[in-house]
């Protein structure tokens, strides 16, 4: 599989036609690697990581491996059978939250995955994991921390990044869920590129407050977090990149889902579907060939898939 190509920005954009979601299936080629990564998490992973595996081996673009991790609760020596080959994939998908993967090979070996040309993707409270992973932190960059475990980054009503340093204002947090607008910040990236420049989203989690390391990061969308939902009252970021040695972190905040997963408007969303599958690509290739589908939401209503 090709790795990416730097400089991370410069792509071809090859529009397709569009069927189900709106992402064709693939002609030719080798497909790109994903190994979605669960086990752990204060969501439903049981029920979304198969959904995720669906929606990106719908596009014909992905093929798709899983590793669980031990339970919560599992011994120390569970996590011997732990052991992701990550040269066997070009992109991990960590659907997880949870404690710093054991042993600390395991570690070592995807920051060498990383720093070497793969990619990682994190979606929604994969954020929130490994704390004290340093690697893993300076290549999400935000995560859900308190206020004392990094600096904070957010945008004005004008759109100026703005910067709090440790310690000052608050810490990681959402109100309750509920539906929001989703703005494009960069509409010349890849992943972005053709993307409606305000969408609306199904029903979810909005984070703010999000802190962590918050270097190197390119910022691709933002929500504005309203304080009448709880919110901070400013723009906070959804969807951004940060490069790692030879390779790429890609980190979107959207798609909760909890209970029992049947009832999932985030995760269905065709805009975060969309986002996540040209994440992929992208972290992978440099370049994006899945289109934006005919049913991506605009910002009056939301498009979910079936």
């Amino acid at each position: 599989m090709t790795k990416r190509i730097l400089p991370l920005f410069i792509a071809i954009i090859a529009l397709l036609g569009a069927a189900g979601l709106g992402i064709s299936k693939s002609g030719a080629g080798d497909k790109i690697r994903v190994l979605i990564i669960d086990g752990r998490n204060n969501h439903n992973w049981k029920d979304t990581t198969p959904f995720l595996k669906q929606q990106l081996e719908g596009t014909g673009k992905f093929q798709v491996s899983v590793a669980t991790t031990p339970p919560n609760g599992a011994k120390a020596e569970d996590w011997n059978s732990f052991d992701p080959d990550f040269s066997k994939c070009d992109v991990v998908l960590s659907n997880y939250n949870g404690a710093k993967w054991e042993p600390e090979s395991v570690r070592n070996s995807f920051e060498k995955f990383l720093n070497e040309g793969g990619a990682l993707v994190n979606v929604h409270a994969a954020n929130n994991a490994h704390k004290g992973w340093i690697g893993f932190e300076e290549a999400t960059g935000l995560l859900w921390r308190g206020n004392k475990d990094g600096a904070r980054l957010y945008l004005d009503e004008v759109g100026k990044l703005l910067k709090i340093e440790v310690g000052k204002g608050r810490g990681a947090g959402h109100g309750p869920q509920h539906e929001y607008i989703v703005q494009m910040r960069d509409s010349v990236h890849p992943i972005t590129k053709g993307i409606p420049k305000e969408w609306l989203h199904g029903k979810d989690e909005l984070y703010h407050g999000q802190r962590g390391p918050a270097k190197d990061m390119e910022i691709l969308a933002t929500a504005f977090s309203d304080s009448k939902k709880g919110g901070t009252g400013v723009h906070e970021p959804m969807l951004w990149t940060i490069p790692v040695g030879e390779g790429v972190a890609v980190t979107n905040v959207l798609g909760h889902v909890g209970g029992n997963g049947k009832n999932m408007p985030a995760m269905k969303c065709v805009g975060f579907l969309t986002l996540v599958a040209r994440s992929c690509e992208w972290a992978v290739t440099g370049k994006v060939t899945i289109p934006v589908p005919g049913n991506f939401p605009d910002d009056k209503k939301v498009s979910l898939v079936d």
